[in-house]
C-alpha cells in the first residue's frame, strides 16, 4: 500500500493574518497591501486592502504541516493594476516552538496561561517576545513580525493548530 498524504500529515496550521502596522508607502501616498504566505511548496494569499498602510486583514490561511522544521515565509506586496506588484518587505518565522508546545498535550489550563515565550533574536524576525498561550481550550501563538528588506513595517499573525482525524498527528 503506498503511503498517502494523511500518513505524513501532522495536522493543519491556521495562520490568522491580523494586520499590518506602518507598512511602506509604494504608491503616491499609500499602498494597496496583501500578504503571501509560503511554506515548502504551499503558497496562499490574503485579499488586497486598498489605500491603507495599516491594513486589517483578519484572514485565516491554512497550511498542511508534514515537516515541523520548515519555516514560514511571509511577504507583503503592494497591488498595482498596470505594473508588477511591488514588494513591501518579508519575514520568516519558525513553527517548531509552537509544535513543541503542542506536543506537550496540555489540558485544562487557566485561560491566558503563557506556556512559553520565543524571544526576538538575530536569527528571527520577531519585533517582540512571541507568547504561546492557552486560550479557550487551545494553544495559540501571537507573533509580531518586523519586515526585512524594507524601510518600515510590521505584520501581526496568530498561529492555531487543527488536528485532522486520520492524519499521523503530533
Amino acid at each position: 500500500m503506498k503511503p498517502s498524504m494523511m500518513d505524513s500529515l501532522l495536522g493543519l496550521l491556521r495562520i490568522r493574518v491580523k494586520r499590518g502596522v506602518n507598512l511602506a508607502v509604494r504608491d503616491l501616498n499609500s499602498s494597496d497591501p496583501y500578504v503571501v504566505v509560503k511554506m515548502g511548496k504551499q503558497k496562499l494569499k490574503t485579499r488586497v486592502i486598498y489605500n491603507d498602510v495599516n491594513p486589517e486583514w483578519n484572514e485565516d490561511l491554512t497550511l498542511s504541516v508534514t515537516d515541523p522544521n520548515l519555516k514560514v515565509l511571509l511577504t507583503v506586496y503592494d497591488h498595482d493594476t498596470f505594473t508588477k506588484d511591488d514588494k513591501m518587505g518579508d519575514a520568516e518565522f519558525e513553527i517548531k516552538p509552537y509544535i513543541n508546545a503542542l506536543t506537550m498535550h496540555l489540558q485544562d489550563l487557566p485561560c491566558g496561561t503563557i506556556v512559553t515565550t520565543v524571544q526576538p533574536s538575530r536569527d528571527n524576525c520577531l519585533a517582540e517576545g512571541s507568547r504561546i498561550i492557552w486560550s479557550d481550550g487551545k494553544l495559540v501563538q501571537d507573533i509580531v513580525l518586523r519586515l526585512k528588506h524594507v524601510e518600515c513595517g510590521e505584520v501581526e499573525v496568530q498561529l492555531q493548530w487543527i488536528d485532522l482525524p486520520g492524519s499521523k498527528g503530533l
